[in-house]
C-alpha cells in the first residue's frame, strides 16, 4: 500500500462528505473500482501544490539569490568561485 486512504466508488457514494475532509487532512484521498485505484480526491492545498508552474532550476536559484540579497549582498561571481575547490580531483585512469 503506498500510504494513501482508499475507498471504493461504492464507499465514496455514501461517504463523500467523510472522505472530502480526509482529504483536507491527508492531502488524498483514493478512490477504488473492483480494488484498483481509478481516481483521486484532492486537497485544494495538495491540488494547487502539485498543479502550479514549474519554475525551472535557473529560475528557482534566481529567486533564491534575490531573496538573500534583501539581508546580505549579493555576491559577486569571483566570490562564488573562491568557494570552489580548485583541488584537481583523484587522478582517473582510462
Amino acid at each position: 500500500m503506498d500510504g494513501h486512504l482508499k475507498f471504493s466508488i461504492a464507499e465514496a457514494k455514501n461517504k463523500l462528505p467523510a472522505l472530502i475532509h480526509q482529504a483536507e487532512r491527508s492531502g488524498r484521498v483514493d478512490l477504488t473500482r473492483r480494488g484498483k485505484s481509478v481516481a483521486v480526491i484532492l486537497s485544494l492545498e495538495e491540488y494547487n501544490r502539485i498543479s502550479g508552474q514549474r519554475q525551472g532550476l535557473w529560475n528557482s536559484i534566481s529567486k533564491w539569490r534575490a531573496g538573500v540579497a534583501t539581508w546580505e549582498e549579493p555576491w559577486s561571481d569571483a566570490e562564488v568561485d573562491s568557494w570552489r575547490n580548485a583541488d584537481p580531483g583523484r587522478p582517473v585512469d582510462f
